[in-house]
């Protein structure tokens, strides 16, 4: 394994290596680009590099429903932390470029919503066009085949483009979440401001089958943070479900939890246990009573007072 290597949505540019930067260790790795969600996680996979960095989640849009299939399916692999950047636009031109010159504009397909109110007030009649990702946009349009590219105002300089508008975003405190992902290993130590993911299957369609999984989290006390419906590909109406609990593995109420989930659902994918992005401990809520690590080992002892009846 190059344990000196990070993948990203490429290529130079984007928002995610925007976000890679931000990590101290990404000054000692080789950050090498790639085309698509898909080829970042399968150079983990394949001992190419030790970690993927990748979009998972918008405040705008919702799931990145790659990155959410991806680590759903193929090899298993786990999340080992999580970077939240703060998203805004600029339109990134030719020099020379003025906004009554633009027929065509471009970007990834989750920055279309996030700008799409602005598009329609100073640019009504452009045609959009999907691309690869943001900065793949911006290399696009220097290589003339759009007039512009929404894009983070950073990539401007590599592309030898002009940021004509910046501070675009139809939501305001639009922020994206990503993760770095990496081989399974055992989850770093629970900080008590942490997260954990998993994919969840349906055994069977019956009335109640989603109920009785969330019940496994509220029984114990575990709050949820996201669950997203996605397509097993099996045909229409097999799903499973993509969550993200309050919590770390190590805990009694979450480990309880997932054992709960493992009897009564046929697959359960565990994707890690790390630290929530910028949640310091003093911010965490409080346990709600009867849901903490002691409250667990009491009811334990009492049990097993009462299997030998000592009451």
């Amino acid at each position: 394994m190059s344990a000196t290597r990070y993948t990203y949505l490429g290529p130079e540019g984007t928002f995610t290596e925007a976000a890679l930067r931000t990590l101290p260790e990404a000054a000692t790795r080789e950050l090498v680009p790639m085309v698509s969600v898909p080829a970042a996680l399968d150079a983990v996979r394949a001992s190419e590099a030790a970690g993927a960095l990748v979009p998972i989640e918008n405040s705008v849009e919702g799931g990145v429903t790659a990155t959410l299939d991806e680590l759903a399916k193929g090899e298993p692999l786990m999340i080992y932390r999580e970077v939240v950047l703060p998203i805004a636009f600029a339109l990134l031109v030719r020099p020379g470029t003025a906004l009554k010159d633009i027929k065509t504009v471009t970007g990834h397909p989750v920055a279309q919503p996030q700008v799409r109110n602005w598009l329609g007030a100073h640019l009504p009649n452009t045609v959009w066009e999907s691309a690869a990702s943001n900065a793949d946009g911006a290399r696009l349009v220097q290589e003339g085949r759009y007039d512009a590219a929404f894009a983070g105002e950073f990539a401007a300089a590599t592309y030898g483009l002009e940021p004509l508008v910046t501070e675009i975003h139809d939501a305001a405190n639009a922020e994206t979440r990503f993760v770095l992902v990496g081989r399974p290993a055992r989850p770093a130590a629970p900080t008590g401001a942490d997260k954990t993911s998993v994919v969840i299957w349906l055994g069977d369609d019956h009335p109640g089958a989603l109920l009785e999984l969330l019940q496994e989290f509220a029984v114990r006390g575990v709050n949820l943070m996201r669950i997203e419906s996605r397509p097993t590909g099996q045909g229409i109406g097999n799903y499973c479900f993509s969550v993200d609990a309050e919590g770390h593995i190590t805990d009694r109420r979450v480990g309880e939890a997932l054992m709960g989930l493992k009897r009564i659902s046929p697959q359960v994918r565990f994707l890690g246990s790390y630290p929530r992005a910028g949640v310091a401990l003093e911010d965490v809520r409080p346990l709600r009573p009867g849901t903490s690590d002691s409250a667990f080992s009491a009811a334990s002892d009492w049990l097993a007072h009462c299997q030998d009846g000592r009451f």
